[in-house]
């Protein structure tokens, strides 16, 4: 172990017997002006701000089609084009963002320029290319921007127990999403759209200005990383998701066979998750369901996606990330079969059930991937890793949409609901095998057959 002393500042630098460093002695008053519970609070209405368009979209579906006589088909496609875009910029993003090329201020100025055109487009403008140049390709891009600034920032600000932040930050979409999910399909829908792109896009770039990062390995001074010592809860938190050996860079976190197994674990979980939100407003309104139970099953499961989050956060902190996350598979991958089985029954209030529990288990998947990240790979590079590890969302999304596209007017056969119950069961096994890379495994740690005490003596 050795420490190094900064003489002109109050901090300094630890590093552990596998090398890893830590900069303590700075406390995020010192470094802010303020606490850390900001950066909780603002990547919040940040993410809330831009990423409740997909599930206003996905959720709004009917009113768009009566506004815009649009196709179901287009709606698919727009959805489609969207989350593309929105994962292939979140990659590009994080990497400018953590070489010092793209600062959070202009991230989030150019994220809430894509908002403001995308749903001005979308509310105003009838023709659907131009709704999927404008939503789909500048809105995408814009949500993968300010995406890859918010959702990884709570996480450096937290380093010892990411899971809650994260979790909070991850769900601010869907509080955000219920709104649209009651406007009416008249005349008020589009100025309420068309209003609704203002005020999110100036949030946005207000929050963009008080957003900040920690220096590269900081650690809250409060918690000594070589003891992990602190509060009970930072403790158990440590306990279950030890912090990761060392600062992965992407190029070396690309080479470790774990990051390809959340990438495949995240792209059935996502791809089931979004899969859910599309196929709701032409599954509730096939025969058999009360009238409007379209928008409560969808406010219901928006809902739930918002509470998932929120508790798979804080229940990984105490559970662990991995534990937590097997769970969510399979609470997820059956809530696809339950939704089936109301489909064939008719049973109205099965169907709002199975939605809010789909809800829990799909806004539980970006908050636990998010914090898994970091936890594996450390945090000085999570934003360009954890971008690199989004991109299979966007094969989820564009598999997802196509699916459910598919599958709209064929609900005799429900085949999109068994696949999607399938891969979401299966997506447990890959999540069986997460661990943090190059950390020892404890059972395979052999005792030191002889003792210092024994070869004391015989001496």
């Amino acid at each position: 172990m050795t420490t190094t002393h900064y003489p002109s500042v109050p901090c300094r630098e630890v590093t552990d017997r596998k090398g890893r460093v830590y900069r303590i002695g700075e406390s995020d008053v010192d470094l802010m002006g303020r606490t850390r519970t900001s950066m909780v609070i603002l990547p919040w209405l940040g993410m809330m701000g831009i990423t409740s368009a997909e599930l206003a979209v996905a959720s709004a579906g009917g009113t768009l089609h009566q506004a815009h006589t649009w196709s179901g088909g287009h709606m698919f496609r727009l959805l489609g084009v969207w989350v593309f875009f929105q994962a292939a910029a979140a990659h590009r993003a994080g990497l400018l963002r953590e070489n010092g090329g793209l600062r959070a201020r202009t991230a989030m100025s150019l994220g809430a320029a894509g908002a403001l055109l995308g749903f001005v487009s979308l509310a105003l403008v009838p023709d659907p290319a131009v709704s999927e140049a404008g939503f789909g390709v500048l809105g995408g891009i814009g949500a993968g921007l300010v995406q890859a600034t918010c959702l990884n920032a709570t996480a450096k600000w937290y380093p010892e127990r990411k899971g809650l932040g994260t979790g909070i930050v991850g769900g601010a979409p869907a509080f955000g999403a219920v709104a649209f999910v009651l406007l009416p399909a008249a005349g008020p829908y589009r100025s309420g759209y068309a209003v609704a792109g203002i005020g999110l896009c100036l949030m946005v770039a207000a929050v963009g200005r008080f957003l900040q990062d920690p220096p590269k390995d900081w650690w809250p001074a409060h918690v000594d990383p070589l003891r992990l010592t602190g509060g009970p809860r930072t403790r158990r938190a440590l306990r279950k998701n030890p912090p990761a050996v060392r600062q992965y860079s992407v190029r070396e976190a690309a080479r470790t066979p774990v990051l390809w197994m959340m990438w495949l674990c995240l792209l059935c979980t996502a791809g089931v998750a979004v899969h859910a939100i599309a196929v709701l407003v032409p599954f509730g309104d096939g025969p058999g369901f009360a009238g409007g139970s379209v928008a409560t099953a969808t406010a219901l499961t928006v809902l739930g996606y918002g509470t998932g989050s929120v508790a798979a956060g804080g229940v990984s902190d105490v559970w662990g990330r991995r534990n937590t996350l097997v769970t969510v598979c399979v609470v997820l991958g059956t809530a696809q079969f339950g939704l089936l089985l109301s489909g064939r029954a008719g049973g109205t209030a099965l169907l709002l059930v199975c939605c809010v529990v789909s809800g829990l288990g799909g806004g539980a998947v970006l908050p636990l991937f998010a914090a898994m990240t970091a936890d594996h790979f450390g945090e000085n590079n999570n934003a360009a890793v954890h971008g690199l590890l989004h991109g299979s969302a966007l094969v989820a999304g564009l598999a997802a949409a196509g699916a459910a596209a598919l599958a709209v007017g064929s609900w005799a056969s429900h085949g999109a609901f068994v696949l999607a119950g399938s891969v979401g069961l299966a997506s447990a096994v890959p999540a069986l095998f997460l661990k943090s890379p190059g950390r020892p495994n404890a059972r395979r740690i052999v005792p030191n057959p002889h003792p210092l005490g024994e070869e004391m003596s015989l001496t």
